[in-house]
This record gives C-alpha cells, structure tokens and sequence, in this order.
C-alpha cells in the first residue's frame, strides 16, 4: 500500500468515519485491526484488484451461504502463550479447532469458485489446511470444553478407577447415613463433600458418636462435616486416583499446547488471511447496503482530446454521486466530473447551500475507490487513481488555536503546493476567505493560476465575483454553481458545473421584507456589468429548465411510440402466423383431395377390366387428362409457405429480415455477436439466439435507419429487474425513475414489479400509488405482504397484451 495524503486529510475528508462503519461489519477483532488500518493505495493496479475482491465477495455472498466467519477467534493471545511454554485450556483449544475449520470451510469455498471470483482464490490458497490440527484437539476436547477419556489409554483407566472408587466409597458411607441408630446424630442423612472428600454432616453437639475426621463445620458451628473413620481409607485412594487422573489430564493439555507451539507459525498465517477476508467481506456487506457501485478505475493518459496542454489527462466522473454519510432518505444527488476542456472547477452558491458537500463528497469517494471500496453513485462512474488527495476544508472550530482563520488556511495550502503533482487532486474549501476581501480575491485567482499553470487537478469553493470571471475567461478551469430556490429562500442542494453561482442577497432581502428603496439603492453601488451578468445567468437557467422540461416531454413521447410500435409488431406477428396456419391448411386439403381423386380413378379403371377401349375408358383417360391441366394451369401452392428468395451472403445484420428453417418461420435480427457467431432473432413475440448457420438471410434493409429511427425502434434489452428502490429519491426523480423502470419492465415482458418506497410519513407511498392508478400500462396494485415489506412495498402488475 502506498501513502497518498496525511492524516490530515483524512480526517478532514472524514475518510476515518468511513472505515468505523465499515469495521462494524467485521466478525472478529483482527480483521476490525485490519479495516481500520486501510488506506487507499495510489497503485492503479493495487486499486483495481482491491476492488475486484469486494465485487466478487458481494457476488458469493449473494450466493454462498457459508462464506462468513462464524467461529473464528482471535488466537493472538493463545499462540503467545502456548510459544512461551504455557498450558493452553480446552475451552483455549476449542477455539483454535472452530477457527481452524472454518478457515478450511472457506478454502473450499473459494477454490470451487474459482470462474465466480478468480482474485479470492488467492486468498483460499493462502488459507492453510490445518485438519490434522483440529482431528489431535477433537480426539481429546469434547465439543463442551472437557477433556475426553480416549484421550489417553491411562487416563481412560485412571477415570474406570475413580468412578469405582467412588461407587464404593458413595455406598459405604450411605450405609452409615441410613443405619437408624445414627439418625438422631445426624442433621439429615444425606452424604457429601468437602475438600474432595465425602463426608456426613453432624449435629455439633453429637461429634463424639460418629468417630472419624472434621473436614468443615456450618457458618453457624451447630453442623459439623465429619469423614467417618470406616471410609477415609477408600478416600485416600480416591483422591490419590484423582490426582494421577488430573497430572494425566495436565499432560494431554500441555502435549497439545507444544503442538500448537509447532504450528504457530502457520496458524499465525491463516490469522492474517482470515483478517484479510473479513475486511473483504466488510467491505461488501457495506457496499451492499448503501447501494454502492464499482467505478471504473484508470491510470493517467494525456491524449489529445485534452485541452488545454497542461491538461493532465485527469478522469473523474461521479454521476449522482452520494456524500455516504448523510442520511440516504434527504441527501441530494449530484454529478461531479472534470471535462476533456478543464481540470478546475470552482464552485460557488450560497452558505450552506451544498459547496463544501459537494466538494467532501468528490474527495471521499475519489479515496474510497482508491481504498476498493464501491462509491454511492450511479453505474458508470469512473476515476483517474490519483498519487495523492490533499484537502483543506473546515472553519474556526477544526483551526489550530494559535492561528486566525486565515493563516491557518494559508499554512495548509503552502504545504499542498509543495507536494502537489499533475496526478495529485487538491481540494479548496473558501479559496481566499478569512482576509481583506480584495486582497483575498486576488489571492484566490493567483492560487488557481498557480495550479493551472502546473496542471494540477483541483476543485475549491468561493464567494468572490471576481474568481467567477476568471475561471470563466481561463482554459482549463470552469465555474460550477449550487442551486437556491428564491421562491422558498432554500438551498436545493443540486450542483450544476458550466454556470457560476448567482449572487442572491439582494433578493433575498427583497423577499425578506426589506424596503425596496434599499434594495435599489444598493443596486446602485453594484457595477452594472455585475447586474447584467446576473440577468443572463437568469436567462440562462430559464433555458436551462425548459430545454429538460421539453426533453421529458420527447422522451416520454419516444416511449409510447416504441410501446406502440412494439404492440403493432406483435400483433403483425400474430397475423403472419395465422395467414401461415391458414395457406398451410389449405395446400393439405387441397393435396388430400387430388390424392382421392386419384385413387377413384384408379379403382374404376380395375373395375372395367382388361377389355378393349370402351366409352367409359375413353372417358376416364379424357378426365385425366382434363385433371393434369388443370393442375398445371394451377398455381401450385408452395410446399412451404415461405417462398424465400435466394439468400444473401455474409454474416447477419441488426435489422435484416432471416428464415429460420429449424422453426418453419422468418423472423428479424435484433443483436448479432461477431466473436460467438451468433445472433438474437425476434419471431413474433419471442427471442432466440441462433448460430450463423441456422439462419439465411431473405431481406436487408437498403437504407440505414436514422438516429431518430433507431430510437423509435423498441429495444429489446435485459429484463430491469423485478424490483425498484425509490427510498431516498424526492417526488419529482423519484416518478422519473418510476416511470422509465415501468416502460422498461413492460418491454421486457415481466407480469409484475416490486417498487419500494418505505413506509416513513407515507407520502412517497400515495404519490406511487396514484401515478399507478393513472398509468395505462398497469392493470392493478396491492401492497406487498408480510413477508414483501407490508406498507413499505407496492406491487403493480402489467395489462395483458391484446
């Protein structure tokens, strides 16, 4: 693993509060240890492996029940104490054995799977199969911590012994316990022990009677233990068999232990690897339930696309990105992403309207990709690995007391420069704040310059006009903007890269209530260069809306239309087949009653003998012949319905209408797989996949569909899924994602979707539900089950095909 930043920043990209979350998952305290030891590695290679393993293990874990960590232990301390000579304790031993087994339950686990998850078969192969290790402590611990009598053949003996010893010793005293003459000496007639031996006890005032030896008296002293003297012979054996039983027992334990003493080594290296598959699996389980997604990792390319020349070559893409630890039901998605034209961005907004979120967010998932960890955003996010993140981010409650604000943030960015490289990523909170607003503008545009002109990646927040301008007028650097709602003085929260941030104050002190003479008297002391530029960003969001509001509209448009396009190809399907079924049926008929036809003539012409030709005959031959033109002035019906012209050559195309002579029908080529030579066909309302060889091509279209064709034509994709999570959306993205997961899963042919929504105030659950109602293509919906998610849940089902 390679260091990439400092503590610092670490924990000012709360990359730590990350790693705590994900060590809750871990099973045992080692592989806690060894989460809360990662760090995100700067090798490309390194990162792209990490990453591997998480995905494989969020694969079989979906699919291995027994690939957890369910009685492992850490055996640190056992192994330090049986390495220095001591005596391990058969609950001790006990651990090792289940740790041992489940380390060789997951080797088999990982090697059967080798297709499934080739990076974990390494971590298998480095899990040492210890069976003998575990057979030795199983022949001599019990499953409940006790160390059996087959253990050893003396300790088998020595155990007959004592049980012997104790029957005699257990019966004879009884016999002096109920003798009636010794009853009234007694305080019950009961025996048992003290000090290992068994014993009666007396009144205290009757010691004399019963002779033989005080081992205990009662708290109060009116009981007294007495050993009768007939017994303590038998008792002395007992325990002299008890203690050999004991030294044997010692020595069974002690020969295990130096046993384990001989393995340590090995036993140390499974540890480790345990600990390394428990942070894998921590690490998926997490992913798992923040509804993470892999990135695509990549290392630095400056190719030409890029511009301007110190462009660096920098990928970072983040599309609806999620900060992980804000609450997933509230936080605002946003899209993050250098362009092949900047490598800057500077974000402005209003306070606490989402800068510095967006600017923690694209640091922490940026080290949680480097660390192998799946980010919160969306399939088809990629990143350049970085060699270093460095970040100065906070306010006066996270600055060194002995500094102001200012000079705090000044040291932090004096050693940034220092270190930062072009495959560095250096993150800005409030660029030049804390000082003398001129001064710090100034300040604040000449660190910009200063990292663009070393093609340094960076991303920093502002408040300045004047660092708006020039990020506008400067290549390589482009403006980004929060957005503010001035109809409810609110933040959205949504981040918007290619426009700066609008300065909103006087609005909102407008709105406020504030007089309107101050308010324009106030505008009076802005530059109107400021006024006008403010208008057309106005202007510019007003397009900006209505340009999305009216692709919405197309989108949803092109969805019917593919919808209804789709009905009319299967009902065309439909039409073809029974036009087929029909001709078909008629060429039988017709052939059937040619054939009767035939067979009537030829059994008249036996009746009429072999005489000479007769009229009759004359007759028949003149039928015949009448018979045979008139099927050659017919024209015949094909023996196949299909009547396909020649094919042509070369391998299918999307789009090319193919005979398929295997099922007796035509069909049309939707997808083609040059490597597999192999091609999907739709045949009426079905998809088969077909090699090259089974298909002869009938029909190719002369001209190449448009875009806008394409488009039209429906797609036949994989099925979506039978579930949608809308938790966390709002109303508005969550009805769009609703919408288009609907259009999808109709198209796919799925009888019915799971849409979960949450139960929480129920509001996202009525919104659903009435878009449902409304929609044409559901037939009807019910809340799921108990064992579906209850309220939390809805399930619609599809309207029928007609």
């Amino acid at each position: 693993m390679l260091a990439m930043m400092n503590e610092h920043s670490l924990r000012v990209l709360e990359f730590n509060k990350i790693l705590d979350r994900i060590a809750a998952y871990a099973s045992f305290e080692p592989g806690k240890e060894r989460i809360l030891a990662m760090r995100p590695t700067s090798d490309l290679g390194e990162a792209r492996l990490w990453m591997q393993e998480t995905e494989e293990a969020r694969r079989l874990l979906s699919q291995q029940p027994d690939l957890h960590l369910g009685g492992v232990h850490d055996l640190r301390p056992l192994l330090a104490l049986a390495e220095r000579g001591g005596v391990l304790a058969p609950t001790e031993l006990l651990q090792i054995k289940t740790t041992v087994l489940r380390a060789r339950k997951l080797r088999q686990v990982l090697l059967a799977n080798r297709r499934l998850a080739p990076a974990l078969v390494d971590w298998g192969e480095r899990l040492l199969d210890l069976e003998h290790l575990a057979a030795s402590i199983s022949r001599a611990i019990s499953e409940r911590g006790e160390v059996l009598d087959s253990a050893s053949s003396r300790l088998a003996r020595l155990r007959a012994e004592v049980r012997t010893l104790q029957d005699r010793v257990l019966a004879r005293v009884q016999r002096i316990a109920r003798n009636p003459d010794n009853a009234p000496y007694l305080q019950e007639a009961i025996v048992t022990q003290r000090r290992g031996r068994y014993v009666l006890p007396v009144r205290a005032e009757f010691k004399g009677k019963i002779p033989g030896i005080v081992h205990d008296q009662s708290g109060s002293g009116a009981t007294l233990f007495i050993e009768p003297f007939g017994i303590v012979e038998l008792n002395n054996t007992l325990r002299q068999r008890e203690a050999e039983e004991e030294e044997e027992v010692a020595r069974i334990l002690r020969e295990l232990s130096e046993q384990i003493a001989q393995e340590a080594l090995y036993l140390h290296t499974t540890l480790d690897t345990l600990a390394g598959l428990d942070a894998i699996l921590a690490r998926a389980k997490y992913a798992d339930d923040i509804h993470a997604n892999a990135p695509e990792l990549l290392g630095f390319h400056r190719g030409p696309e890029f511009k301007p020349e110190q462009h660096p070559g920098v990928i970072l893409s983040f599309h609806q990105a999620r900060h992980p630890l804000l609450d997933p039901a509230t936080v605002v998605p946003i899209n993050f992403h250098f362009g092949q034209d900047y490598f800057i961005i500077v974000i402005t907004g209003p306070n606490t309207g989402g800068k510095t979120v967006s600017l923690k967010t694209a640091g922490l998932l940026t080290l949680m990709a480097q660390a192998g960890i799946p980010i919160p955003a969306a399939p088809g996010s990629r990143l350049t690995v970085f060699e270093h993140v460095f970040a100065d981010i906070g306010d006066e409650q996270s600055i060194e007391q002995n500094l102001s604000t200012f000079s705090s943030h000044m040291t932090n960015i004096v050693d940034i420069l220092d270190a930062a490289t072009p495959h560095s990523l250096v993150l800005l909170d409030e660029l030049g704040a804390g000082t003398d607003p001129e001064e710090g503008s100034a300040l604040a545009r000449a660190l910009l310059q200063h990292l663009r002109d070393h093609g340094i990646p960076a991303a920093a927040t502002t408040h300045y006009s004047e660092v708006k301008l020039f990020a506008h007028a400067t290549e390589g650097i482009t403006n980004a903007s929060v957005e503010f709602d001035l109809e409810t003085l609110s933040p959205t929260y949504e981040l918007t890269i290619g426009l700066p941030g609008r300065s909103n104050a006087l609005a909102i002190a407008r709105r406020l209530g504030l007089p309107n003479s101050i308010v324009d008297l106030a505008e009076s002391f802005i530059q109107p260069e400021s006024l006008t530029a403010d208008a057309l960003l106005a202007e510019i969001r007003e397009a900006r809306d209505a340009a999305r509001r009216a692709r919405k509209r197309a989108e949803a448009h092109e969805r019917i239309v593919a919808a209804k396009e789709a009905e009319l190809r299967e009902q065309l399907a439909h039409i073809e087949e029974a036009r087929r079924a029909v001709l078909n049926e008629a060429r039988e008929e017709a052939q059937a009653e040619l054939e009767t036809l035939r067979e009537a003539i030829r059994k008249v012409r036996a009746r009429l003998g072999k005489g000479g030709p007769s009229q009759h005959e004359r007759f028949l031959q003149e039928a015949e012949k009448a018979l045979k033109a008139r099927k050659a002035a017919e024209k015949p019906l094909p023996e196949t319905v299909e009547s396909e012209p020649e094919g042509i050559l070369g391998p299918p195309r999307p789009g090319d209408i193919v005979w398929i002579e295997s099922l007796y029908s035509s069909g049309e080529v939707e997808d083609v797989w040059e490597e597999e030579r192999e091609a999907e066909v739709r045949v009426g309302s079905f998809r088969v996949t077909l090699p090259f060889d089974q298909i002869d091509i009938k029909e190719r279209p002369q001209v190449e569909p448009t875009s806008a064709t394409e488009r039209l034509r429906p797609h036949y994709t994989k099925s979506p899924g039978m579930e949608l999570d809308l938790r966390g959306m709002r109303v508005d993205e969550a009805l769009d994602a609703l919408d288009e997961y609907i259009d999808k899963a109709y198209l796919a042919e799925l009888p019915w979707i799971r849409i979960i929504h949450g139960k929480g105030t129920g509001a996202l659950r009525k919104v659903v539900r009435d878009f449902l109602r409304n929609h044409p293509l559901v037939s009807r919906y019910r809340s799921g089950e108990e064992g579906e998610g209850g309220d939390g849940v809805t399930v619609a089902y599809f309207v029928t095909g007609s």
